[in-house]
């Protein structure tokens, strides 16, 4: 197939399949900047202090991130979404794990 028909076949400019075809596994998507979650500004001490409690508890005592966001909301008036507090819990869970 020509790349013009390729191009076309995928949707896609000529110049980008041809960078594609460089490589003979996708490259992925590499993040180049830190996320940045600005609802959790402030509330970050509390939800790395429940995690670190609940290191020294059995497992099935911890709190889910479930639990610690339905706290925040209830105890002190969080904004932000459920989802933002999920993704904090296994970046912080590393932090917490590193020798």
């Amino acid at each position: 197939m020509s790349e013009r028909a390729a191009a076309g076949h995928f949707g896609v400019s000529r110049a980008s399949l041809k960078k594609k075809m460089m490589f003979s596994v996708p490259r992925g998507y590499q993040r180049t900047a830190l996320v940045k979650r600005p609802n959790l500004f402030g509330f970050t001490g509390f939800i790395d202090q429940g995690l670190q409690d609940g290191l020294n508890r059995p497992r099935k005592q911890r709190h889910t991130a479930k639990r610690i966001f339905e706290r925040l909301r209830n105890e002190h008036r969080f904004q932000g979404g459920y989802t933002t507090v999920k993704k904090h819990i296994p970046e912080a869970l590393a932090v917490f794990s590193r020798p």
